[in-house]
């Protein structure tokens, strides 16, 4: 079939999102057993999911002949709780990816402008370019943003401004302060959008129902992929002024977040133990990285994630390595750092493991 000329023509230049491998793939690649290989490629939870939510999507599956809560009105009942908000002022998702989507349809038109940093969440400018819109990458100075650069980088074509705080792939984080001072100086034809995919590793992440409150138009987005363990499930949420979320929410499609994900994010909530269960090793972990980094003789970005960059010299040809030794890491060509990996934090175990090869492999 001769589809080219049917085709939106911006689609045939669409860039293409390249997640972390999964293990049954590298297993099926390279003849490796599965049971051998660990990855620490895509920033999940390498201490599992949370037991309450593995319950709760166990007795959701008896109802599966069943649609699911079109609203999510037990999930936005909790997590409205969670951020002293009204139900109205959340949006579910099946992850925040989708938040970032529904953005591009509520707010962009060709030829707007979306101001972001680089390197930063690659979606960003994959939403930008699907809806025609011009991506405005901003250098990060230091591996963090810098908000005064991505201040004057908007113009009266702007519509939105990404800031993801920690950062992804650095890991690196900006104040509370810096952050609402920045969003106040931003002229009101500009939605800013906060993503908070890594707040919980935070020990008290910035706070933006102020400017929520003052009736700015912010957007935060969450997910249910990182501490909580659920990627598997894709459920996330948005949360902004009423007004804001009723459009985002008209723009979403009906039964976006599946009932064994509504059922498993709801017990996720209430698993308090779980999580700080969670934070504890991840803290243990990015210590347990850093020195063995360190020890080894590598540069290294500190993070506040769960996840460490690391200076490898060769990154495409030590990732290539790696999996051969049944690990998988991130590679960062996309993210044009080609010397560098993304390292997840993984089990006391699992990092051990990395350390290990990663010292076999740069020694030859």
């Amino acid at each position: 079939m001769q589809l080219d000329a049917l085709v939106n023509p911006a689609i045939l230049t669409q860039p293409v999102y390249e997640p972390g491998k999964p293990i049954a793939t590298v297993a099926r690649e390279l003849g490796l057993d599965p049971a051998t290989i660990i990855k620490l490629a895509s920033n999940e939870n390498a201490f599992g999911p949370s037991p309450k939510a593995v319950a709760a999507a166990r007795a959701a599956l008896g109802e599966a002949q069943l649609y699911p809560d079109g609203g999510a009105f037990a999930l936005r009942q909790k997590l409205a709780a969670r951020h002293a908000l009204a139900p109205g002022q959340i949006v579910p998702a099946n992850g925040s990816n989708e938040i970032i989507e529904l953005l591009g349809h509520v707010f962009l038109r060709p030829g707007d402008e979306v101001v972001m940093g680089v390197p930063a969440f690659v979606v960003y400018k994959l939403v930008a370019l699907l809806f025609d819109a011009k991506p405005v990458e901003v250098p990060l100075v230091n591996h963090r943003h810098d908000l005064a650069a991505l201040a004057a980088a908007v113009t009266p074509r702007t519509k939105l401004v990404f800031l993801p705080s920690p950062n992804n792939p650095t890991g690196t984080a900006n104040s509370e302060a810096e952050i609402l001072a920045f969003v106040r100086a931003l002229p009101p034809h500009v939605v800013f959008v906060f993503d908070e995919a890594y707040a919980e590793f935070l020990p008290q992440p910035p706070d933006l129902r102020p400017l929520i409150a003052e009736g700015r138009p912010v957007v935060c987005l969450r997910t249910f992929s990182k501490i909580f363990g659920l990627a598997a499930l894709r459920v996330g949420y948005g949360y902004a002024a009423p007004e804001l979320a009723a459009l985002l929410n008209r723009a979403r499609q009906p039964f976006n977040v599946n009932a064994i994900g509504q059922a498993a994010a709801c017990a996720a909530l209430d698993d308090d133990e779980f999580t700080a269960h969670c934070v504890r090793g991840n803290l243990a972990g990015l210590a347990q990285l850093e020195a063995g980094f360190r020890t080894i003789g590598l540069e290294l970005v500190p993070s506040v994630a769960n996840f460490m960059l690391v200076r490898v010299g060769d990154g495409a040809r030590v990732f290539a390595e790696l999996q051969k030794r049944g690990v998988i890491v991130r590679p960062l060509q996309p993210y044009g750092m080609k010397e560098w990996l993304r390292v997840t934090v993984g089990t006391a175990a699992q990092n051990e493991r990395l350390l290990r090869e990663l010292e076999a492999v740069l020694r030859g």
